[in-house]
């Protein structure tokens, strides 16, 4: 018979034990990541906030297998992240994770419509094109999709940008201050977008911000500070 503790387990999509990160620069070391432990179950929406230099961003990173912890356990979809190359951790995250960054990250030689069909031909998915235009349709950038991100307002370029980690299906959805650079306006409307999307493909989240107000729209709040979880 399983326990709470096994069932819990089971459930969650994302869980790091006692998890350090240390950086090493000219015979000095900094610990920015101190002893963390948290999991998070499949289907819900969490933000972590704390001021600027508590970790939040390392942690995200850790979290998704863009980098590695130093010591401890790092668990995604059931995945062990710590043992995995480089080339196996990206295979973990085209399959699982998609990413929204404060700054887009949209390929500046590819239209909105190949920017969104990218993670689809990584996959070798059929369709990738038709499915690409069926998502730029739900941000309301159908009749964008053959500009190139210079042609798009910062918001546009967002919206590009959530059509993309979509795409691929994510398992977990990594936010990075998703409406740092918008106004607020523009950054309400991509918020919108962002829970919608997010309720209608049933994906875990996880953001990092600064704002209280987008913080206070997921289930779930983790506070930072100092490399540790208050």
């Amino acid at each position: 018979m399983n326990t709470a503790a096994e069932n819990n387990a089971a459930a969650a999509i994302l869980e790091l034990r006692q998890v350090n990160k240390i950086y090493k620069s000219a015979g000095n070391e900094l610990q920015v990541l101190k002893g963390i432990d948290f999991s998070v179950a499949r289907g819900n929406t969490v933000a972590i906030i704390g001021p600027s230099g508590s970790g939040k961003t390392t942690l995200l990173g850790i979290c998704a297998g863009l980098d590695k912890a130093s010591t401890g356990t790092v668990l995604l979809n059931g995945i062990a992240l710590g043992g995995l190359s480089e080339d196996q951790r990206a295979a973990v995250r085209n399959n699982y994770v998609g990413f929204i960054f404060q700054n887009f990250q949209l390929m500046p030689t590819l239209t909105a419509l190949e920017n969104v069909m990218v993670p689809l031909e990584l996959r070798g998915q059929k369709g990738a094109r038709k499915t690409a235009l069926e998502l730029l349709e739900k941000v309301g950038l159908a009749e964008r999709a053959a500009h190139y991100p210079v042609q798009l307002s910062g918001g546009e370029q967002q919206r590009v940008a959530l059509a993309r980690a979509f795409s691929n299906q994510p398992a977990i959805l990594f936010a990075d201050e998703p409406t740092g650079n918008l106004d607020e306006e523009t950054g309400e409307k991509i918020e919108e977008m962002l829970f919608a999307l997010n309720r209608e493909a049933g994906t875990t989240l996880i953001i990092v911000t600064h704002d209280p107000e987008l913080a206070a729209k997921t289930s779930r709040i983790i506070s930072m500070k100092g490399g540790l979880i208050q």
